[in-house]
């Protein structure tokens, strides 16, 4: 059986539907730049917080273990805010600049993503299953100033890091630690 995660929301699909529909008419002016995490991540989180809108999972992660990882709008927006000031000050990225993350699908995954659309840092998506030849490619064809993966995933990116000549930063999620790399968990 499915269930619904946000109740009613006829209303806030409506107003959805409206918005587009008046960009289309041109009764509403586009904006200049448009970034998902501030202008409308954000937003809901306000509205959330005026109590405007119903406070609802924005994210909403289950492991195979029966593990959860529940996040509001707001602490999805406060956590975003972190892992940005991660990937801009311990990692050294400014906008433009391209980061590789070989994750499984963690919660630390959609973070990161959300985390470049604040900042413009360009997120390269790659899959665990990934050899240490298409990372290295990757890392080559992309000119990536960042990598970040997990700490099983580690040994099969070190083994390709001698030859990246653009890479400045390594971002380990996990537990543990291992030389050279800065910890995602620990920084945030």
């Amino acid at each position: 059986p499915s269930r619904s995660f946000y109740g009613n929301n006829r209303l806030l699909t409506s107003q959805i539907i409206s918005y587009y529909e008046s960009i289309n008419q041109c009764k509403t002016k586009l904006p200049e730049y448009f970034n998902f995490a501030s202008d409308v991540l954000d937003e809901w989180a306000r509205l959330e917080k005026d109590g405007r809108k119903p406070a609802n999972p924005a994210f909403w992660w289950v492991n195979d273990e029966g593990e959860e990882v529940k996040w509001s709008f707001e602490e999805l927006g406060s956590l975003s805010r972190k892992a940005a000031n991660v990937l801009s000050g311990a990692c050294g990225l400014q906008r433009g600049d391209r980061v590789i993350a070989v994750l499984p699908r963690v919660p630390e995954w959609w973070l990161l993503n959300v985390a470049c659309m604040r900042t413009g840092i360009v997120l390269i998506p790659g899959t665990s299953q990934l050899t240490a030849k298409d990372i290295s490619y990757r890392l080559q064809a992309s000119k990536a100033k960042c990598i970040i993966t997990s700490d099983t995933l580690a040994p099969a990116v070190e083994s390709v890091l001698p030859g990246s000549q653009f890479l400045k930063s390594k971002l380990i999620v996990g537990q543990g630690s291992r030389a050279g790399w800065l910890n995602f968990k620990e920084l945030l």
